[in-house]
């Protein structure tokens, strides 16, 4: 009896053993299953969190690219808005400055033959008084002339020059005198700056 009884008793034991083992193994496995999902879980929500922020960073690149493009473009446009405004101001001025001086011309050529119809008056005219006054006005006429900037070309003695007189006559040489030189002026000439307003009218020696 007592051998039979310590049979069974180790055969209870090594069931226990067996049992607590089998627990133990099961666990065990249970906490490095759970340990497992747990790592495998971080993983994924860290490869999860990369990704969103590589898409984040890459739109936001995006975004800012065009922000760059766009401002690129809106400088070239202002840059080219003030080069067209600079090249506006340029002709604007150019095309006033080319008025008033076609204007200014257009006076000048009306007022000349005012001077010439005095200086022929002066030339004529017989009472001494008179012709003092007419003198008078004249030079007044001639000082006008010059504020204006206009120059008188009365080139008698001098040798004709074709740029400033027109040749309405030939004359012969008288003694002393020299062939090609400007014998009489018959009407004045006028210049403004480079440009003649009127050629003189002149005489000149064979």
């Amino acid at each position: 009896m007592s051998q039979e009884h310590n049979q069974e008793k180790c055969h209870k034991q090594e069931k226990c053993e067996r049992q607590e083992n089998c627990e133990k193994n099961r666990n065990c496995e249970k906490k490095e299953n759970c340990e497992k999902n747990k790592c495998c879980e971080k993983s994924e929500n860290g490869e999860n969190d990369l990704q969103s922020l590589i898409k984040a960073l890459q739109e936001e690149n995006e975004v800012l690219k065009k922000q760059a493009e766009q401002s690129a473009e809106f400088k070239e446009n202002w840059y080219r808005s003030r080069a067209d405004f600079e090249n506006f101001k340029k002709r604007n001025n150019e095309t006033r400055k080319i008025a008033y001086e076609e204007g200014k011309l257009d006076i000048i050529k009306k007022i000349l033959v005012v001077g010439d119809n005095l200086e022929r008056a002066v030339a004529t005219v017989a009472d001494e008084k008179t012709k003092q006054g007419l003198e008078m006005v004249v030079r007044q006429f001639k000082d006008t002339l010059l504020n204006l900037g206009v120059t008188e070309i009365d080139p008698i003695g001098e040798e004709f020059d074709p740029s400033k007189a027109e040749a309405v006559m030939m004359a012969d040489a008288s003694e002393g005198e020299k062939s090609g030189t400007v014998k009489q002026v018959f009407l004045k000439g006028y210049s403004l700056g480079d440009k003649i307003i009127r050629f003189a009218q002149v005489v000149v020696i064979k």
